[in-house]
């Protein structure tokens, strides 16, 4: 099974999670934007791990013939320094045109701040203008509050709902999400997201159109390998081939094919 793992943070892995990634049959993975356990004080430390992970992680990736992608933006978990923010979203429109660039993203709420949705809807301003994808992270409490905002937000800006993913998905919010025309991302990561059966169990609900699945594997007690686990766990359930597939391959190609920078191979 191809796999195209869409949201995964490789600038906190070893090496060899990218060798047991591709025996597992991953082949592609797109990186957003994230904290780095401490809040940055300065527009140089985001230069510096932006490149880190457009240029390093990128080769890393290709000596096990995995394609990376990355997604910039600045993270809700650091957006309430509002100096610091507008520098860093006005050096992300810089660089943005970078080839390995697919997406904005992660954006969104960490605790629902007024600083935090002005992050937000720069963002999405930009994602706009430059006609790119957006990962839209939702908070890890008040995850419904989170997610209703931001789609109140997208319905305000009257914004192509085709362009976003809502992710970190449970069954608390994949109801409201289904609800739009928004993409629905689901993170399989142990004790604090979904576990592979709940995954299955949403997808077996709720379909499988604009449904994808992700690790969004990081420093925490988490696992690179939870897409194929859960592709796994649906073939149990009786997914067939092709229903797997077009959750964790035909799915994300088409979303960040959006961006108008990778191919959509062919083939299964």
């Amino acid at each position: 099974m191809r796999i195209f793992e869409p949201h995964i943070h490789m600038y906190s892995r070893v090496t060899d999670d990218y060798d047991r990634m591709s025996v597992a049959g991953i082949e592609r993975v797109v990186e957003p934007a994230f904290w780095l356990g401490e809040p940055r004080t300065n527009l140089g430390s985001y230069v510096d791990y932006f490149s880190g992970i457009l240029n390093f992680e990128t080769t890393r990736a290709a000596q096990f013939g995995i394609e990376h992608w990355v997604t910039l933006s600045m993270n809700p978990r650091e957006a309430g320094d509002r100096g610091l923010a507008k520098a860093v979203v006005e050096h992300i429109e810089k660089i943005v045109d970078h080839p390995r660039v697919v997406g904005i993203g992660e954006v969104g709420f960490d605790r629902i701040t007024e600083a935090e949705e002005e992050c937000l809807v720069a963002q999405l301003e930009l994602a706009r203008r430059k006609k790119l994808p957006v990962i839209v992270h939702t908070p890890h409490k008040e995850k419904l509050r989170g997610a209703e905002r931001v789609l109140a937000i997208l319905k305000n800006l009257h914004y192509d709902e085709n362009m976003v993913c809502i992710d970190h998905n449970t069954e608390e919010t994949i109801g409201a999400v289904k609800r739009t025309g928004c993409w629905a991302g689901h993170t399989i990561y142990p004790v604090t997201k979904l576990s592979p059966e709940r995954a299955a169990d949403i997808i077996r609900q709720y379909g499988r159109e604009r449904m994808l699945l992700n690790s969004s594997a990081d420093w925490g007690p988490s696992d690179p390998l939870m897409v194929p686990r859960t592709c796994l766990e649906m073939r149990r359930r009786g997914f067939s081939e092709g229903d797997v597939r077009q959750v964790v391959w035909d799915n994300p190609n088409r979303f960040f094919a959006a961006s108008g920078r990778l191919n959509i191979p062919g083939g299964g």
